[in-house]
């Protein structure tokens, strides 16, 4: 026994010293952590050769890991395009054998064209594994682009989701070359900067030391709007003592991406598109109600595939192609809106536009990186009208949700533009109604209720319903989402009215029962007037540490009456209560007429994104609320 004590102690000592010192040293500052990165190396060129603009970007990182999931960091793949050809890759890995680190390079890189089932791209996948990855271990890798367009410059980031001893990155550009830097949410974050001249070329260094991780909650917005980071843009360069412009502001990019779209729909128009518009049109009583019915056909017939092949990701195809085909992707559906307006007389307008995953505006970055989407604009009547038909169940008075509030780039025309903001639409346009009678049966109730809905609310049960094939999916669908009370909610039927209708309100009737609901003590009834605690599902949880973002805002009315059984009176009715403020209202009222009782309650979320600061405010009123809605009715018998 003492042989295998001493046999197992020198094992365990032994395998104690295969980590070095420095691991040792990070585990403790670290103690929660996977792995930190030590480095963190970006190195852009930026030179002039044969009168063009030729970049390279270099990046050097090495990662430490310090538990045991290390194993599970031993894949890893890099992607790239026509854009960002990757020139070169080397990779190791290095295990410590006691008073050095051993190198193992990685030897096999697999490549494949990186596609799922709606997105087509030129983009490709190099994949490969470090080998002989553990805890205490390292990975290095040293990887070059050659980018070959200079509009397509990254942005570089100063943080990630795990802790960066050291990041630093450098910029070596030709003297001729004319940059600018857009910097975000660099404030305080103690970002060392330095500027020098060497021989021809100018030299920009940004050094930022011992970075903490970015925390990530729930429904977090992108990256971009808390990560520290900067935008660099090339904006001019000189040729034999000529200055050519790249991104000199708004008109730069807008004459770029003009000469890719003003060549488009130059075919003679497809005679089957003709008679399709012809049709749609027929008895239309003005230009808008012909612009919606072309606009509701695309949704409903042309499918979003994405299909982005270098510059294919930029230019729009022929709509006639798009026709045929009968699928695209958001310049496809753009194009052949464009057309089909165009052939019933009518004139729609290329927009280009950044989802709310991109947070600048086009003053700010006016390059590609401030845009990954394109839409129509419709103008009538003093109007503005955003019509995105890679969605479907969109009305026309609708942005797409992901584009509310977002700068759009408007095009009339070669050296004609404007940039305009698209409007966030009010809750009172993204609404749930539900109106419900119930009768107590003993201990439970049972109940009919008709739910109405409209906008952005509408559309996503839409979305949900069309996969829904069988009727028993259907009803668990529901529910899911009309449950009250308690988990034993349980719809018996329900009938659908105006279901995918663009225009109308979706309406659902149904009856159901809602076991052990209600609670009888002696000669008193006591039930919760509070089917559905909405505010209650919106509290935020106090130790998040990013802002949260929801798709729109929306208001949910419910009134709930409950029919006082035979023989019995009423005894409590809660009070009236309003709590509000700029972001959140919710408020309560109850009526006791006849041998009804009538709870109203209204609950209007009017934000989509909320600052740390602004999720307190919220709370505040959803406790009070959460505390209201633990009031009950007291029935008594006479």
């Amino acid at each position: 026994m003492k042989q295998i004590f001493y046999l197992c102690f020198a094992c365990s000592v032994l395998a104690h010293g295969q980590k070095s010192e420095e691991y040792y040293s990070y585990k403790k500052k670290f103690p929660n952590e996977s792995l930190i990165r030590l480095l963190e190396e970006v190195t852009y060129r930026i030179s002039l050769e044969n009168d063009h603009i030729k970049i390279t970007q270099n990046i050097k990182e090495e990662d430490l890991y310090l538990d045991q999931t290390a194993s599970f960091n031993s894949k890893r793949s890099l992607t790239y395009s026509s854009f960002f050809d990757l020139q070169s890759i080397e990779a190791a890995s290095l295990t410590y054998n006691g008073s050095k680190y051993k190198e193992n390079l990685v030897k096999e890189f697999n490549q494949k064209n990186d596609l799922d089932d709606s997105f087509y791209d030129d983009t490709k996948k190099v994949s490969f594994i470090y080998p002989k990855l553990q805890e205490g271990g390292k990975t290095t890798i040293s990887y070059s682009y050659n980018i070959k367009n200079p509009r397509f410059l990254n942005a570089f980031y100063f943080g990630d989701y795990h802790p960066i001893i050291q990041n630093k990155v450098t910029i070596i550009a030709d003297k001729r070359i004319e940059l600018d830097f857009k910097e975000f949410h660099t404030e305080g974050k103690n970002i060392i900067f330095e500027k020098k001249k060497k021989g021809k070329n100018m030299i920009y260094t940004w050094i930022k030391n011992n970075s903490d991780k970015y925390e990530i909650d729930p429904n977090t917005p992108n990256v971009r709007t808390f990560l520290p980071h900067i935008i660099p843009m090339i904006k001019s360069y000189e040729v034999k003592k000529e200055k050519k412009m790249v991104l000199n502001g708004i008109s730069s990019l807008y004459d770029w991406y003009y000469s890719l779209v003003k060549d488009i729909n130059t075919q003679e128009k497809d005679k089957d598109l003709e008679a399709l518009v012809a049709s749609l049109t027929v008895g239309k009583d003005n230009d808008l109600e012909k612009v919606k019915a072309i606009y509701y056909w695309t949704q409903q017939n042309i499918k979003y595939i994405a299909f982005e092949y270098a510059l294919g990701g930029f230019i729009p195809r022929e709509a006639n192609d798009v026709f045929k085909k009968k699928y695209g992707d958001c310049k496809d559906n753009s194009s052949i809106l464009s057309e089909m307006l165009s052939i019933a007389g009518l004139k729609g307008s290329l927009t280009w536009i950044g989802t709310r995953s991109i947070p600048y505006t086009y003053k700010e970055v006016p390059t590609p990186a401030v845009d990954n989407h394109m839409i129509l604009s419709y103008e009538n009547k003093g109007k503005t009208y955003y019509l995105d038909a890679t969605g479907r169940y969109i009305p026309i008075e609708y942005p797409s949700s992901f584009i509310q509030g977002k700068e759009a780039l408007v095009s009339y025309g070669k050296d004609s533009f404007k940039v305009k903001k698209v409007p966030v639409m009010p809750s009172e346009k993204n609404w749930l109604i539900d109106s419900t009678y119930v009768k107590i049966l003993d201990q439970k109730v049972v109940g009919s209720s008709s739910t109405y809905m409209n906008g952005y609310l509408k559309g996503n049960f839409f979305y949900r319903l069309e996969d829904l094939k069988k009727e028993k999916d259907v009803l668990n669908f529901y529910n899911r989402r009309f449950s009250k009370g308690s988990n034993k909610f349980l719809i018996d039927s329900f009938k659908e009215v105006n279901k995918y209708d663009y225009d109308k309100d979706f309406i659902v009737h149904y009856n159901f029962s809602i076991q052990n609901y209600i609670q009888r003590v002696g000669d008193e009834i006591f039930i919760n007037p509070h089917f559905n605690k909405v505010a209650s599902l919106f509290k935020i949880k106090k130790d998040r540490k990013t802002p949260i973002e929801y798709e729109y805002k929306k208001q949910y009315t419910y009134t709930n009456t409950i029919e006082i059984p035979e023989g019995f009176t009423l005894d409590y009715l809660p009070t009236d209560i309003r709590l509000n403020n700029d972001l959140i209202s919710v408020s309560l009222s109850y009526q006791h007429q006849g041998n009804k009782i009538i709870c109203n309650s209204k609950t209007v979320l009017n934000f989509i994104e909320l600052s740390l600061e602004e999720q307190k405010e919220v709370n505040k009123i959803i406790k009070k609320a959460s505390k209201a809605y633990k009031e009950i009715i007291i029935l008594k018998k006479q």
